[in-house]
């Protein structure tokens, strides 16, 4: 559990970086939403049947599951809550405004990213686990892979 914890922390700090950059502001929530979607997202690659899969059919289910989580908080911070934290009602094929089909083909390309910086922080949480607690876990034997070799995977449909 902690380690998830650590995921989501690490992942929706650097979801508000990267949106601040983008942006130029982001939303407290953001933090919590970012990280949400970046342990789901995380969690394709741990299910055994997922685990080999082509970085591009990881990247469709990433994309899908970030919008589902961006339309049920979108739901809940935006039209209930009345945040405003963000608005796609002037995008064309919006959904109330929560969703776009826009944002979500750029979550697709954005998608190996957030695979690779998933797999990295876990392998690092595992690795300085096992180095500080003394844990009789081993840390996974595959070391993190460059950002590059999995958009070379996502380009080569591997």
């Amino acid at each position: 559990m902690k380690r998830i914890l650590t995921i989501w922390a690490t992942l929706g700090a650097a979801y508000v970086v990267f949106e601040t950059l983008f942006r130029g502001y982001s939303h407290p929530s953001m933090f919590v939403v970012g990280g949400l979607c970046g342990v789901l997202v995380g969690a394709i690659n741990q299910a055994p049947r997922f685990y080999r899969a082509p970085v591009i059919v990881q990247s469709v289910i990433g994309a899908v599951i970030v919008l589902a989580v961006e339309f049920i908080s979108g739901c809940v911070l935006n039209l209930w809550l009345g945040l405003d934290v963000w608005d796609y009602s002037n995008q064309p094929g919006n959904v109330l405004g929560q969703i776009c089909p826009v944002f979500g083909l750029l979550w697709f390309f954005i998608m190996p990213l957030a695979i690779w910086a998933e797999d990295t922080t876990r392998y690092l949480i595992w690795a300085y686990d096992c180095a500080v607690y003394h844990s009789q876990e081993a840390p996974p034997t595959i070391a993190p892979y460059s950002l590059k070799s999995v958009y070379g995977d996502f380009i080569c449909g591997r």
